[in-house]
């Protein structure tokens, strides 16, 4: 292989795992054992928290344990609440399979009916009661008092309508901002981004009496609203401007451990080196989020320093459990392909030549899976190289970097001209006075 002849500098040697830094010392590679559901729900509370086990037990790929422990951890929460609707649901996907103890429960069912029509119909007697009267503080809250109602009851529609019914009642920025975070887990519920990303601009706009865990709180919301819309370098931007003063205080949304994991990988599949640097590695707020998930933390480390088939390996390993979670699943895909793009990418920037068959081991894959992904980066001009593809080499295709200062010094030489013709016309039209006769002759 012959050293591009205008490079300066010996040809670097391609390692194995793209570094060269013995990596034996280090901390093993997870295992990717089956995620420990009870662990994994005790990090949230509430619908959601109903709502993960549900989605694992439907995205377990046919494990039955998996399934039958998430939906017995869901039929015990549900019966914490109010939701009748979800429990007659979940009985139904049990179909007796946990035995008498988890069958339909008629009486708690038609017990918690009653009560809440009995509920229903006092609130409407209030808040009509409130209209009477006029009282604008009390309107807010019978309003209030009613989103809570349907939220517990599972009718999110009617939830949302109340909640932002309680906006022209508001008197202070308190009451706003109030009035945008019940929205916002509302429509995160849904699945309505949209209107997520529309209430925390709201609810920013009074950004003087928002408080740290407040101002933390729409920072994640903001976060998972840009990555509903696969816009992964603003995602990661929100998630990793989260405040460690937000700790477990938004579980009825998301976990700390979550920020890291949504905020790392959508770093890692959109900035740059020296973005992730200064960003993520550097951000002394993020990494106490990352110390919560060693796995995201290592192959984000990992993918810095050039040891991809470490980085690779922790994304194996990781990607199980990823697909599990309800945010994140439908765009692990398109995040895994992106990183690997970008590492591929970064591996061969410091080269002017790489055997192909050295590269294929460190990325997992053949030679000829790895010809296509090379050929894919390069006609999508994303790098600037060649393959030779008898020998199994991969070439940089630099610029004639002789050409290149020639036609600078042509393009200096040309404006020089211009710039002393201008001078000498000037310098004539001053030493005949032009301006001054023609300002006689008007």
């Amino acid at each position: 292989m012959e050293r591009d002849e205008e490079s300066s500098g010996p040809m670097m040697e391609v390692c194995t795992n793209g570094g060269g830094e013995e990596t034996s010392n280090r901390r093993p590679i997870i295992s990717g054992e089956p995620l420990d559901i009870e662990a994994y729900a005790t990090l949230y509370k509430g619908r959601t928290k109903i709502m993960r086990l549900l989605f694992i037990a439907s995205h377990c790929g046919g494990n039955q344990t998996m399934q039958l422990e998430a939906l017995r951890m869901a039929y015990d929460e549900i019966k914490k609440g109010e939701n009748t609707q979800l429990f007659r649901d979940v009985v139904n996907r049990i179909n007796g399979r946990l035995g008498d103890k988890y069958n339909m429960d008629s009486a708690w069912c038609e017990s918690v009916d009653r009560r809440a029509e009995q509920k229903k119909g006092r609130l409407e007697n209030e808040l009509s009661s409130y209209r009477t009267n006029l009282i604008k503080e009390s309107i807010r809250m019978g309003h209030n008092d009613f989103g809570d109602f349907y939220y517990a009851c599972g009718l999110l529609n009617e939830a949302f309508k109340n909640y932002v019914r309680t906006r022209d009642y508001c008197t202070t920025a308190k009451h706003i901002i109030h009035m945008c975070m019940n929205a916002i887990l509302v429509s995160i519920e849904m699945g309505q981004f949209t209107h997520v990303s529309s209430y925390v601009n709201k609810a920013e706009q009074n950004h003087e009496t928002l408080d740290p865990i407040v101002a933390a709180k729409l920072r994640c919301a903001s976060g998972l609203a840009h990555l509903e819309l696969k816009k992964y370098k603003l995602a990661a931007r929100k998630f990793l401007d989260v405040s460690p003063e937000l700790g477990n205080s938004y579980n009825e949304v998301i976990a700390p451990q979550d920020v890291a994991t949504y905020g790392g990988l959508c770093a890692l599949a959109s900035f740059d080196r020296s973005e992730l640097k200064a960003k993520v590695i550097d951000n002394i707020n993020f990494r106490d989020f990352l110390e919560l998930v060693p796995e995201v933390r290592e192959l984000i480390n990992d993918f810095y320093s050039s040891r991809y088939a470490s980085c690779l390996e922790y994304l194996g390993s990781l990607r199980a459990n990823l697909l599990l979670d309800i945010h994140l699943h439908d765009h692990v895909d398109t995040l895994y392909d992106q990183i690997r793009k970008k590492a591929l990418i970064q591996y061969t920037l410091p080269f002017v030549s790489v055997d192909l068959s050295r590269m294929a081991d460190a990325f997992k894959t053949s030679v000829s899976g790895l010809e296509k992904e090379l050929e894919a980066l390069i006609t999508d001009n994303q790098i600037q190289a060649r393959i030779d593809s008898h020998n199994k080499i991969l070439y940089a295709r630099h610029a004639d970097q002789r050409n290149a200062t020639f036609q600078k010094v042509l393009q200096m030489g040309n404006e020089f001209d211009r710039d002393v013709r201008s001078m000498m016309l000037r310098a004539n039209l001053l030493k005949h006075e032009y301006h001054a006769r023609a300002g006689r002759n008007h």
